[in-house]
């Protein structure tokens, strides 16, 4: 049995890493994947060019604190943000926005907190595993969790019930400051309509493809990743396609 809120079936968002639901889109397997080609590489300076140029900054994720930013990781898995802000506000209303009060908050509570994210009684169990792992391994420190090398850590998260890839990368990145990219539903859907990737792209080959054009580089990383979440929203919707009102429109009109 998966160990992971991010297997559950929905409609996808930010967080989930592990939907089926982006490859029932049709126009996602019509092309052969370019990448397939001998060192083919997407043109990701000019998508990110293209999409800060028309967009702007976007100050993703929100979050005032690194505590705030991993509760937003996980209760996003298979939700929209609207909901999750929602959740967010009943768990600080009620004093548990801490790694020891989660832990101390009895799981019914809990789930009634963090009803309005949906999956309220895996997320409840997400959050609470998260916690005993924190304590467990870290002595309740995020900092000395921090620390640990990107590789160790990520491989730790991903043992944690109900943390999958998406969202132990979401909490590298926007949390900890670790040079990882974060693979969402509208990222695979992008990169597949323009013929990048093939519908059936696993999670690790869409994040090489990023981490390895600028390795290393956190703020760009956030920045991208933002970028890519508000075209998604706008125009690479999954029923819809805008291409002629996207900023990446005309990298599929060039035939790349």
């Amino acid at each position: 049995m998966s160990n992971t809120v991010d297997s559950i079936a929905s409609s996808p968002l930010l967080g989930v890493s592990s939907h089926p639901g982006w490859l029932q889109d049709a126009t996602l397997s019509a092309k052969q994947p370019k990448a397939a080609q001998v060192d083919a590489q997407p043109p990701l300076d000019e998508y990110f060019n293209s999409l800060f140029t028309a967009l702007g900054p976007q100050h993703w994720w929100p979050g005032n604190t690194q505590f705030e930013v991993i509760l937003g990781a996980i209760l996003t898995q298979n939700t929209s943000w609207k909901n999750v802000v929602l959740a967010l506000a009943n768990l600080r209303a009620a004093g548990v926005f801490t790694p020891a009060s989660v832990e101390k908050a009895h799981i019914r509570r809990l789930q009634s907190l963090v009803r309005p994210s949906g999956y309220y009684r895996q997320k409840a169990r997400a959050l609470k595993a998260f916690v005993q792992f924190l304590r467990t391994d870290y002595r309740g420190s995020l900092k000395r969790m921090f620390a640990t090398p990107t590789i160790e850590l990520r491989e730790k998260l991903l043992r944690v019930w109900g943390i999958g890839p998406e969202t132990a990368d979401a909490i590298l990145l926007y949390a900890g400051k670790h040079p990882v990219f974060v693979v969402d539903a509208y990222t695979k859907r992008i990169m597949a309509r323009h013929g990048w990737i093939s519908g059936k792209a696993k999670y690790e080959e869409v994040r090489w493809m990023f981490e390895r054009q600028t390795p290393g580089n956190v703020e760009r990383f956030k920045e991208f990743h933002g970028l890519i979440v508000r075209a998604g929203k706008n125009w690479c919707r999954k029923q819809v396609a805008e291409c002629d009102k996207c900023p990446l429109g005309r990298y599929l009109e060039e035939g790349r």
